[in-house]
C-alpha cells in the first residue's frame, strides 16, 4: 500500500513524524474498505449495480477524502509537495481533481434531471385525468430525457477512460515523495472508479434492449417478486426497475388490472427518487470534501 510506505521511510528532503501518523492508518483502512467494496462488486454472479453499494462507496470516499486532506496539511506534506521539482505533480493532481470535480457535477445534474421525470410522471398517474394518453406522453418524455442522459453518460465515460491513460508521473528517488504521489494516485483512481460505478448505475444494463426483458417486464406488473435470475441476474436495479415498467406502458393497453399497475408503478417511481436523493446528498457531501481537499492542495503552490 501507498500509504503504508510513510510508516518505514526516512528521507532528509522534509522531516517525518517520529511515530506513524495515525491518518496513515486511516487511509489504508478507507482504501482496503473500497477496495473489498470493489472486489464484491466484481465477483458478483450478478452483473447488476445496486444504490446502496454505490452510496456505501461514497460515503467511504467522503471519509478517504478527509483523512487525506488532513494528511495533506501536515507539515511535512506540505514541506515535500512545496519543493520546485515536485510542483509539476501538484500541478497535475490539480487538474486531475478539477476533472473529477467537474465529473460529480455532471453527476449530480444526471440524477436531478432523471428525479424530475420520475416526478412527473408519478404525478400523472395520480392524476389519471386525462386517462392513457396523458401518461403516454409523460413516459414518452421520460424516455426522451433518458437518452439525452445516456448519451452524457457515454461520453462522460470515454473520458473518464481518456484521463486514465494520459496521467504521466515522472518518477523520483526519494521514498516518501514516491509514496506521497502514489497515495494521491490511488485516491484518484478509486474515485473515478466510483463515477464509473455510478454512471452506469443511471445509465441502466445493456440488457434492457434484449427480448427477455419483457418477461421481467410482465413479472414486475403482476406484482410477483422480480425473477432475478434471469439471464444470469440476481437483482436490477431501481432505474432499471422503473425503465422496464415504463417500456410496458409503451408496448401494450392498459387492462382490467390497471388501477393494481397504477399503484406498483408509482411505489417503483417512488423508490427510485428515494434512490436518487439519497445520491443526491452523497455527491453533494462527497463534493465539498473533494473542494476541501483540491484547496489543500491548491495551497501549497500558493502559501
Amino acid at each position: 500500500m501507498a500509504a503504508q510506505t510513510f510508516h518505514h521511510t526516512r528521507s532528509n528532503s522534509f522531516p517525518l513524524p517520529a511515530r506513524p501518523n495515525p491518518l496513515v492508518s486511516q487511509i489504508d483502512e478507507h482504501f482496503n474498505r473500497l477496495r473489498a467494496s470493489d472486489a464484491t462488486s466484481t465477483s458478483s454472479s450478478s452483473s447488476s449495480l445496486s444504490s446502496s453499494s454505490i452510496s456505501h462507496k461514497l460515503n467511504g470516499l467522503q471519509d478517504l477524502y478527509d483523512c487525506v486532506d488532513k494528511l495533506l496539511q501536515l507539515p511535512f506534506s506540505q514541506q515535500a509537495l512545496a519543493q520546485e521539482q515536485h510542483k509539476d505533480w501538484v500541478n497535475e493532481f490539480l487538474d486531475g481533481y478539477l476533472r473529477l470535480l467537474e465529473l460529480c457535477s455532471t453527476a449530480k445534474d444526471i440524477v436531478l434531471q432523471t428525479k424530475e421525470s420520475a416526478k412527473e410522471i408519478r404525478s400523472v398517474l395520480r392524476r389519471r385525468r386525462n386517462g392513457e394518453l396523458e401518461l403516454v406522453s409523460e413516459v414518452r418524455k421520460y424516455f426522451t430525457s433518458r437518452k439525452v442522459v445516456q448519451k452524457s453518460i457515454h461520453k462522460e465515460l470515454r473520458n473518464l477512460k481518456g484521463l486514465k491513460t494520459k496521467r504521466v508521473f515522472a518518477s523520483s528517488d526519494d521514498h516518501e515523495i514516491k509514496a506521497l504521489v502514489s497515495l494521491l494516485k490511488e485516491v484518484e483512481a478509486v474515485t473515478s472508479s466510483m463515477f464509473e460505478y455510478l454512471l452506469s448505475l443511471i445509465s441502466g444494463s445493456k440488457e434492457q434492449s434484449k427480448p427477455g426483458s419483457w418477461l421481467l417486464v410482465s413479472k414486475l406488473l403482476n406484482h410477483k417478486r422480480i425473477a432475478c435470475e434471469q439471464a444470469g441476474r440476481r437483482d436490477i436495479n431501481e432505474f432499471e426497475k422503473v425503465d422496464a415498467a415504463l417500456r410496458s406502458i409503451l408496448s401494450q393497453k392498459m387492462s382490467k388490472s390497471g388501477n393494481i399497475m397504477n399503484v406498483e408503478m408509482q411505489n417503483q417511481l417512488k423508490d427510485l427518487e428515494l434512490c436518487i436523493q439519497d445520491l443526491e446528498d452523497g455527491l453533494e457531501c462527497l463534493f465539498r470534501c473533494m473542494i476541501k481537499a483540491r484547496v489543500t492542495l491548491l495551497n501549497v503552490l500558493n502559501p
